[in-house]
């Protein structure tokens, strides 16, 4: 990639302040294939002052204006849809025909949603002799993750430059690579100078100096819980907005009205989806306790059919995980659930058999899981699975409950019986059987698993201040 060595600042590819640089590891083989340069406070500088004096004159524009900006920018990212596919392919180790049209197709489908919202939005109506005005919340430093990296950078992005927003981008250092191809993309489009920044770097070096930058505005971070707690301890001092979306845990309840073997082989397909690194992935799966035979035939079939191998292999259903870090840790987690006493029903610790290298990850089903296991605890991230037995429908709902999470929620069964029990789940989303993924629906948590809201209108409000102008009739 051309521009793998430069940042992009007020509109320009820009050298480092201070030279360094970092490898970015193919994970399927274990081996380098790009290299990116490093960031530091000085370069977060520049890259704040550029979006600080941008600001000026973005936040003025009209609705229309910003409206033609992201139509030109969507464009040219359907232009370059499959350069997206098979960058994130290589840098993260999704399949590749996954990567082209779930990973990259996600980043479409959320400017989409987001030029579709900012259509309907209204910034300003009258409350009596007040006018109630939505205004651009300011600079916003964006910190984007590795394991769906285009879809975390558009949902930021689009609703910021919706709402007349300047910002800087980090993406993650171990996935840096569609950030700096879809930088490309705001500079064809056409983004004023200083709109848009781009500073690739890690958390304590950039991530760190731009939730604590007194000229960043708001920080919209996503990520684990535990990094997510350092920006908002970062943050505090300059009392600035803090938007975070964070792990998760999410509970699949498989309620007895429902065709368990189709329910718990959905789920199954569901938790393994992006080799298990998604932050809503259905981790935990609770059947009826009499039904649990059943529930781990049903499993286990299902995740043998699962083939694990190189992205490029049109078979593949499964990637690598990330990095040789979250290898290591998903096999001390698998380890923990032996050691502990679950049964372990499919997969198991180490690679597939087929496979000497790359961070393959056998796909791992546990069952006869009690919610105190830490692999009932701990998000793990990776393709494993726990399956707990419950007695009763309130039972159920407190193990699902039952931790510090609170992203998602999955129920399978009777709709009336899951509408019903859709209220008592302490989570920001739920889902209903098999349903379609909504870009427009509201996306965020409860408890440890964030504040604030992505996604379509929602999204669009998390970069917007509230004004009152009291008189502005007259009266």
């Amino acid at each position: 990639m051309r521009h793998a060595l430069e940042f992009y600042i007020d509109g320009e590819w820009v050298a480092p302040v201070r030279p360094a640089t970092l490898d970015v590891i193919d994970p399927s083989t274990e081996q380098p294939f790009a290299t990116i340069s490093m960031g530091s406070a000085a370069d977060v500088d520049k890259a704040v002052a550029a979006a600080k004096a941008a600001f000026q004159t973005f936040s003025m524009t009209t609705k229309e204006e910003r409206l033609d900006l992201l139509r030109s920018i969507l464009d040219v990212f359907r232009r370059r849809v499959d350069e997206f596919g098979e960058v994130i392919s290589r840098e993260m180790g999704a399949p590749l025909a996954f990567s082209k049209e779930e990973q990259a197709g996600v980043g479409i489908a959320h400017l989409s949603q987001t030029i579709k919202a900012l259509e309907a939005f209204d910034f300003t109506y009258m409350q009596g002799s007040t006018l109630i005005a939505h205004e651009p919340v300011g600079v916003v430093a964006m910190i984007t993750p590795w394991n769906w990296p285009i879809n975390q950078i558009t949902c930021k992005v689009g609703p910021a430059i919706a709402t007349g927003c300047t910002m800087v981008l980090k993406p993650s250092e171990i996935a840096p690579l569609d950030a700096l191809l879809f930088a490309e993309v705001m500079h064809e489009a056409g983004v004023p100078r200083g709109v848009f920044n781009l500073v690739n770097g890690d958390g304590p070096s950039v991530g760190q100096v731009l939730a604590g930058h007194p000229d960043v505005d708001m920080v919209s971070f996503t990520g684990s819980t535990r990094a997510g707690v350092i920006v908002a301890q970062t943050a505090a001092p300059t009392v600035k907005r803090v938007h975070q979306e964070l792990g998760g845990k999410s509970p699949n309840i498989v309620l007895r009205s429902a065709d368990l073997v189709a329910a718990v082989s959905h789920g199954v397909v569901r938790c393994f989806e992006n080799s298990g690194q998604s932050c809503n992935a259905p981790t935990r799966m609770l059947v009826p306790a009499e039904r649990m035979d059943d529930a781990i035939a049903a499993a286990a079939a299902t995740a043998a059919k699962f083939k694990v191998g190189a992205p490029a292999d049109p078979e593949t259903d499964l990637g690598p995980v990330v990095s040789e870090v979250q290898f290591d840790k998903i096999q001390a987690l698998i380890q923990a659930g032996i050691d502990e006493g679950a049964e372990l029903v499919a997969g198991g610790p180490g690679r597939p058999a087929d496979l000497n290298r790359g961070y393959y990850v056998r796909p791992t089903v546990f069952a006869r899981v009690t919610n105190d296991m830490r692999i009932a605890r701990e998000e793990i991230f990776g393709p494993v699975l726990s399956i707990l037995g419950y007695e009763t429908v309130d039972e159920a709902v407190e193990i699902a409950n039952d931790t510090v999470y609170g992203l998602a929620s999955y129920i399978q069964g009777d709709l009336e019986e899951a509408r019903a029990l859709s209220k008592r789940l302490r989570t920001g989303v739920v889902r209903i059987n098999r349903s379609a993924w909504d870009g427009a629906a509201p996306f965020g948590g409860y408890k440890q698993s964030g504040n604030g809201r992505e996604y379509g209108k929602f999204g669009i409000h998390e970069f917007l201040e509230i004004k009152g102008v009291v008189g502005w009739d007259g009266v």
